[in-house]
């Protein structure tokens, strides 16, 4: 098979399949059948229910990329990834190019980020408020000096977020796309667990374009997700892990579509088969 050359991350194959130990993360159906994982497409969407290992296989790519976080923690050092770290040591990669661009980002991730973000700018500004207070009687020079330090992170974070605004003054969908774009780089892999959870159904539209615009950029995305929208994503391959093994499924068959659009199509007539006693 020919790759594009902005298909950083080609393969995953399992190092010892079969052997694995009868515990988590090595227990999970999927997980426990996993011999290989070939990726052909810039965008690869992971589909399939709660539990079925959407989210644990996708941290377990991370932690064997060695990918970047948005959060605090690193793929390394994150205590919630350390039975997950165990199944990456079983996971051999396969690059056209090794990256180190790009990043890893959990929903949770992005709140917590989102929370230092704002924590950081207010310790930001009680320091510049104590400068002041402390060189009230010492020239505008020396005042400026002190002051040269807070200020350049303060314009740093403003640059990054925009408008002056930092990620607390936007709404959850906001910040997240705000956040999204500040963080990307060309050319690098990016894995993001369920990023459909702060988004709005017309902000998972806007990601979709940003989305769009990244591929264009060489940027490679693997994607857990329930949401029908992001899934629609052209050119995408998406494989189901609802199965005994990871299979490719087409749009309309996978099952969060057909329910979601059996439901709009005529939500009284599901509603009513559904609180039948």
């Amino acid at each position: 098979m020919k790759y594009s050359d902005s298909i950083h991350l080609r393969a995953i194959t399992v190092k010892r399949p079969g052997t694995w130990p009868d515990k988590f993360p090595h227990n999970i159906r999927i997980i426990r059948n996993l011999t290989e994982i070939d990726f052909s497409s810039q965008v690869t969407f992971f589909v399939g229910e709660n539990g079925c290992g959407k989210s644990t296989l996708l941290e377990a790519i991370a932690c064997a990329a060695g990918s970047t976080t948005v959060g605090s923690e690193s793929v390394t050092t994150d205590k919630s990834l350390a039975a997950v770290r165990s199944l990456a040591k079983d996971f051999r990669l396969s690059w056209s190019k090794k990256t180190n661009r790009g990043f890893f980002m959990r929903s949770e991730d992005f709140f917590g980020f989102a929370r230092k973000q704002v924590s950081i700018r207010e310790e930001l500004q009680e320091n510049l408020e104590e400068v002041e207070r402390e060189y009230i009687n010492r020239s505008e020079t020396a005042r400026h000096y002190a002051r040269s330090a807070y200020l350049g992170e303060l314009g740093a974070m403003r640059r990054k977020y925009g408008d002056g605004r930092d990620l607390e003054a936007y709404s959850h969908g906001e910040s997240y796309l705000t956040l999204f774009e500040a963080r990307f780089v060309p050319g690098g892999l990016y894995l993001l667990d369920e990023p459909e959870t702060p988004l709005s159904p017309l902000r998972q539209l806007s990601f979709l374009v940003i989305l769009k615009r990244m591929v264009k950029q060489n940027a490679q995305f693997i994607i857990a997700t329930h949401s029908p929208i992001i899934m629609a994503f052209p050119d995408a391959v998406t494989l189901n892990l609802d199965g005994e093994k990871i299979e490719k499924i087409n749009y309309e068959e996978i099952e969060h579509v057909r329910i979601t659009k059996t439901f709009l199509e005529n939500p009284e007539r599901y509603l009513k088969a559904l609180f039948e006693e």
